[in-house]
């Protein structure tokens, strides 16, 4: 058999996003047979996508959209990788203030358009961050939040290693 790689691409202005990614990629890191590779999205780009056997995409919602910096990810990797990474899965991370699920639409729809393979929910927290100074605080997520992030990881590895996905 041999080792599948998780990458998870992610932005995180406050850390709230960060504590997300590293619990995916903590609950991912128990599974001896896949390598998980954390990449910020300023970093990540269509080679890491190329190399990847399943995605995880973490952002926080700016302005009821992904971040500036994800997007920016996408923009440099769409058309590299398109049609290069059908039926692949992925998960998607959510740090919202009030909402999240317009994010988590417009990652599906890129998605959509990779023809990736949606493997679970996207896992939106909501910090109710509703004013200037609530909204670029750092954040802590909370231990319930960051243990659903964890048991993704644990699946996806499960699901890449056992070759389900």
């Amino acid at each position: 058999m041999s080792v599948k790689t998780l990458l998870i691409v992610y932005h995180s202005l406050t850390d709230g996003t960060r504590q997300m990614a590293e619990a995916v990629r903590a609950g991912a890191a128990a599974e001896a047979e896949v390598t998980v590779r954390m990449l910020h999205a300023s970093q990540a780009g269509p080679d890491d996508v190329l190399a990847a056997d399943g995605l995880v995409f973490a952002t926080p919602e700016n302005l009821a959209a992904i971040s500036g910096q994800l997007k920016d990810f996408f923009d440099r990797s769409y058309y590299p990788v398109l049609d290069r990474v059908n039926g692949r899965a992925y998960a998607s991370l959510i740090c919202a203030g009030s909402d999240g699920h317009n994010a988590a639409r417009q990652i599906e729809r890129i998605a959509t358009g990779w023809r990736l393979k949606a493997v679970a929910e996207p896992v939106i927290v909501c910090t109710h961050a509703q004013t200037p100074e609530a909204i670029l605080a750092p954040k802590q997520i909370a231990p319930e939040e960051l243990e659903r992030c964890r048991a993704l990881g644990e699946a996806m590895a499960a699901g890449l290693a056992l070759g389900v996905f």
